[in-house]
């Protein structure tokens, strides 16, 4: 069978794969013939172009079957993608399901643990209530209707009543063995969604939009909890199976509490201080860390210097530096800059830095912080004749963009988190 997969720059590449190939060996695949590092974010993403629909594949899923669904005049597309987020409710489960849209089996204590709450998920036995409003789009309307709907095992259901769970109010929506969980791509755009919170379930076998059950919620931090619910209901341990692959046979991964295990060489690195007649270790943990970012802006402005030809040093033009920069995206909208975070997941730290639209002077950071995209100014500063670029009206300066970028990797500083994984167009 040959597939064919795109990158975000629309370059793709055609693999001859055999019936039974996962998801999971794709990506697999296409990281070995383009020399990726594996940090095991890599995904396959099914996009639906006439509907405006997106999935992540999951891992275990034959991606043969994926295909064998679509409808051929349609141009559905595979891409490959970094998702940051495929996994991330296993390490932190209660940003995901807030207070107010979980109820507990009532012989459970009122107080569940980080880690009962996935127990709980991924029992045979028990299982969490999802519960709130939202949107539904009424069957062969345009209209959509504000009701209050609950998750459990057996089904999604909306109350006929208000809010009351009692089981005559109760009716059926849909039940999701036979079905695939979609975000909405588009937003508002083409089904006339109250909001761009939007999320639907299509049958396996169907193409057109008649059979689609849709749904949107008022916002991301509500549409992430119903579809993470979902998702543990429909796969259970065979996403935590997913997600434990990579740490198989490593000693000291315990489960539902995973940490990286690091190399030996790296466990017996410490700071050093060699500025005086005679080398110290640095124990002060603070201390390493300032020392570590002076080093490295130092580094910096060593690597900016360039040799001019009469063999004096010359400084680079801060002014292009940083488009060379995997993080830099040239001539994004806001829009475009949300669009593709979401595409990376709303994991905190995320982020891209972009030409500011409405002034086009500055330049724009982007970044995903508690399941949200903020958006800072980053401001250029002129003193003495130099150019200097801020986040914080001038308190800290730098002199190009990768410096700023570096500081805040290893410094929060005025954002609420640091910057920890770039969205950038990969090229297949």
């Amino acid at each position: 069978q040959v597939i064919k997969v795109y990158s975000e720059d629309d370059t793709n590449r055609a693999l001859e794969v055999p019936s039974d190939i996962t998801a999971k060996d794709v990506c697999q695949l296409l990281i070995l013939k383009n020399h990726y590092i594996d940090d095991h974010s890599w995904t396959l993403f099914e996009q639906l172009t006439h509907t405006g629909l997106g999935r992540a594949i999951e891992d275990h899923e034959l991606v043969m079957e994926v295909q064998s669904s679509w409808v051929t005049e349609e141009e559905n597309k595979l891409y490959l993608r970094k998702n940051y987020a495929k996994y991330e409710f296993f390490k932190n489960p209660l940003s995901f399901f807030p207070d107010h849209m979980i109820s507990f089996p009532s012989e459970t204590n009122a107080a569940v643990s980080h880690s009962g709450i996935l127990q709980m998920f991924l029992s045979a036995s028990t299982y969490p209530e999802i519960h709130g409003y939202l949107h539904a789009k009424e069957q062969g309307k345009k209209s959509w209707k504000k009701l209050y709907f609950l998750l459990r095992r057996s089904g999604l259901y909306f109350s006929t009543k208000g809010t009351s769970k009692e089981p005559r109010h109760l009716q059926f929506f849909c039940e999701f063995s036979n079905s695939d969980m979609y975000m909405s791509l588009t937003g508002k755009k083409i089904s006339g969604a109250p909001t761009n919170y939007g999320f639907c379930f299509k049958p396996n076998k169907s193409g057109g939009t008649r059979d689609l059950k849709q749904l949107c919620a008022d916002d991301e931090q509500s549409r992430t909890c119903w579809m993470t619910a979902i998702r543990l209901l429909k796969y259970g341990m065979q996403l935590y199976q997913n997600y434990m692959q990579p740490y198989q046979g490593r000693s000291g991964c315990s489960p539902l509490n995973i940490t990286p295990m690091r190399s030996i060489s790296e466990n017996s690195l410490v700071a050093m201080d060699f500025s005086g007649h005679r080398s110290r270790i640095i124990e002060n943990p603070t201390e390493a860390l300032s020392v570590a970012v002076e080093e490295g802006l130092a580094w910096r402005r060593r690597g900016c210097l360039r040799l001019n030809s009469h063999g004096s040093p010359i400084a680079m033009s801060n002014m292009a530096i940083h488009r060379s920069q995997s993080w830099f995206h040239h001539k994004i909208s806001r829009e475009e800059a949300q669009r593709l975070i979401l595409q990376h997941g709303l994991v905190d730290g995320v982020f891209l830095v972009r030409d500011s639209q409405s002034n086009p002077k500055t330049f724009v950071l982007s970044l995903s912080h508690g399941l949200k995209i903020k958006h800072f100014q980053i401001v250029p500063l002129e003193d003495d004749g130099k150019l200097f670029y801020t986040l914080d009206d001038g308190h800290t300066r730098f002199t190009d963009l990768i410096q700023l970028v570096e500081f805040y990797q290893l410094n929060k500083g005025v954002l609420p988190c640091k910057l920890k994984h770039y969205c950038a167009q990969i090229a297949l």
